[in-house]
């Protein structure tokens, strides 16, 4: 009682002080923007903005606005997420202007969403998909075929499904009671590290330490024997058919690599109607090494961004990230476009067109995999230990593990227990329904199940991932995330439904057909397209960047699974350890403490694999 008497005020107090910083950088804000108009130095305005002038502004006149919830779907593809940006593209930006040219929101308000009260349900990243997502804003009804008006404004990826008139006090976001997200990923996700990769060394090493031998096997039996088979009838006759030199070379080149980038974001401009296959790009370093040498020169250890310029490096620039590692840190390492699939390509060595050959043949035998049922009944039960009130401080960023917000609580979180096949690779479908989410949360709690069911790692970690120690959990590639709807379950329970005041529940269950078939054409074909997209060169070119610590391109290793899962397996830094049989143990031991070159904590590569240029916060995705 005494404590609960002291916190009270103090959170008041935060309160208050939050509010008053609020107002104050509010007020900095305008008086930034007076001052750059009186020394004429006004910026461009807002992408998303169509200027009027008053004339056409006056001849429209003032038209009746009502409060309402938009239903939508959007493929994320190509988009800066959903929050309208000021300079990026955006959905929320393409949906605002179009919303401007249907005559949904008048002339005198489109120079900001503010003015007509637009808020989002969710927020989704970049990339992201939503088959069912809100927004509410004041808007003019007058016109019966508003809804096809506003869609003949937008692309194909973008879809309004209707609108509801809503009480006036209607916020799609303060409403929201929860949210149900999908997750499709390969099946071949679920195989075990490969046993010549760093990760799959170590688990087994490890296991021998803590005794665990024959548990690791009982927790890998039904895939204990895919490697072997895919070595047998698959890697050994192509390398038999190379010179035993090539075969050596190749074999230590495809599992002596370290790779040293992960999260990975894409940046591909938005498809449209006319070009939904537009070629991946990539960034590289102007002068990759010759392959068969790995003499320990200066390599990147940061995650890159958004790569625009070539530039030089700077020695000044370069600075030890561990001393005992002989890893050295590059802040921006010189960069430069290769040719995507549609130009010209370099010339590759025969180590390396052998290498490009291998790796495919490998992602080909990954891709045949079909899960067995006890393997299912894993990851249902790794995905188990989600459910309930949890603290998610490890699933997101710029979260302390005492922080009240880093609590958040599942309902469920199942995997269909029906795969898909699709173009020879089968996929499954996972779906959580939370009450909110973090920024990258479900992302990352799709890694974990993922690497705890392929490592064969004791299902306790989960447990512990929930404690205070700060674990590595990178983020799965956002290909794969879909919204599937928000849940306005208490908002329609309290609806007047009859009389001159009822209203229409807020929801996608009457616009079920179009929404599945927009699902299906946009985001499920999409998603699968662009796993499947024949880009072997691109893959291997991305594992061999990555195998000398280069920077490459964001669009690259976020859409492809396999790229995302063999960088883990071959990260030598240790982040992953916790997998193994020791557990955190083996972590602490392998992380350098304050002192020791990284600063408080000694983790400054897990801190690497979770910058993020977006903000903190978010709804996932």
């Amino acid at each position: 009682m005494e404590q609960s008497q002291t916190v009270g005020p103090s959170l008041r107090k935060a309160g208050r002080a939050g509010r008053a910083d609020k107002r104050t950088r509010t007020e900095a804000t305008q008086e930034t923007a007076k001052r750059r108009k009186l020394n004429g130095d006004e910026r461009a305005p807002p992408i998303y903005v169509t200027n009027f002038s008053k004339e056409e502004i006056d001849a429209e006149g003032r038209k009746p606005k009502k409060k309402v919830a938009v239903m939508m779907g959007y493929s994320g593809s190509g988009y800066k997420g959903m929050q309208i940006n000021n300079e990026e593209k955006t959905i929320e930006g393409d949906l605002f202007k179009a919303l401007v040219a249907a005559g949904a929101i008048s002339k005198a308000n489109a120079d900001d969403p503010k003015k007509s009260s637009l808020v989002r349900c969710a927020r989704t990243d970049r990339g992201v998909h939503a088959a069912g997502n809100v927004i509410s804003l004041k808007m003019i009804l007058e016109d019966p075929d508003i809804i096809a008006k506003i869609n003949e404004h937008l692309s194909p990826q973008i879809r309004v499904w209707g609108a509801e008139q809503t009480n006036g006090s209607f916020s799609a976001y303060q409403l929201c009671d929860s949210r149900i997200y999908e997750y499709l990923i390969p099946t071949y996700c679920f195989l075990p590290p490969h046993p010549e990769s760093f990760l799959g060394k170590e688990l087994v090493k490890l296991a021998e330490e803590a005794g665990d031998s024959m548990g690791l096997e009982e927790r890998q039996q039904e895939v204990s024997s895919f490697w072997k088979e895919t070595e047998e009838n698959h890697v050994k006759p192509f390398l038999d058919g190379l010179s035993p030199e090539l075969s050596a070379s190749v074999r230590n080149a495809l599992y002596d690599a370290e790779p040293k980038i992960l999260d990975l974001e894409p940046e591909a401009e938005p498809a449209t109607s006319d070009d939904t296959t537009k070629p991946m790009e990539i960034q590289a370093v102007v002068e990759p090494p010759d392959l068969g040498r790995n003499d320990g020169r200066p390599v990147s250890d940061q995650q890159p961004d958004d790569i625009q310029n070539a530039e030089a490096v700077d020695k000044s620039k370069v600075v030890p990230s561990r001393p005992d590692a002989g890893i050295l840190l590059v802040e921006e390492p010189p960069v430069a476009h290769i040719p995507n699939k549609s130009e010209h390509r370099p010339q590759l060595s025969a180590l390396e067109e052998a290498l490009k050959k291998l790796k495919s043949i490998i992602i080909s035998a990954k891709k045949a995999y079909r899960i067995q049922p006890a393997r299912l009944a894993r990851v249902q039960s790794v995905l188990n230990h989600y459910i309930g009130t949890r603290n998610f401080h490890n699933y997101t960023i710029s979260k302390l593990p005492r922080d009240p917000s880093a609590k958040r609580v599942i309902k469920s979180f199942t995997v269909n227990p029906q795969p898909i096949l699709i173009n020879n690779t089968e996929w499954l479908s996972l779906k959580v329904h939370g009450q909110s989410f973090m920024m990258h949360q479900i992302r990352k709690m799709v890694t974990m199940v993922a690497l705890v069911v392929r490592c064969g790692c004791p299902e306790e970690r989960m447990k512990e991932s929930y404690g205070e120690e700060k674990l590595t959990i990178p983020k799965a590639p956002s290909l794969g995330l879909l919204l599937e709807r928000p849940v306005f379950e208490t908002y329609n329970r309290n609806l007047v439904k009859e009389g001159p005041n009822a209203r229409a529940e807020v929801g996608f269950e009457r616009y079920e057909k179009e929404v599945e078939e927009f699902k299906q054409r946009e985001i499920y074909e999409r998603i699968f397209r662009e796993e499947e997209r024949d880009d072997t060169y691109v893959s291997f070119l991305y594992s061999f960047l990555l195998s000398w610590g280069l920077r490459v391109a964001n669009d690259l290793g976020n859409r492809r699974f396999h790229s995302f899962f063999a960088s883990l397996d071959g990260m030598r830094w240790g982040d992953l350890l916790y997998l193994s049989s020791v557990g955190l143990p083996a972590v602490r031991k392998e992380i350098p403490k304050s002192g020791d070159g990284e600063g408080k904590g000694g983790n400054a590569r897990a801190v690497a694999l979770e910058e993020d240029s977006e903000g903190a916060d978010r709804q996932d995705g």
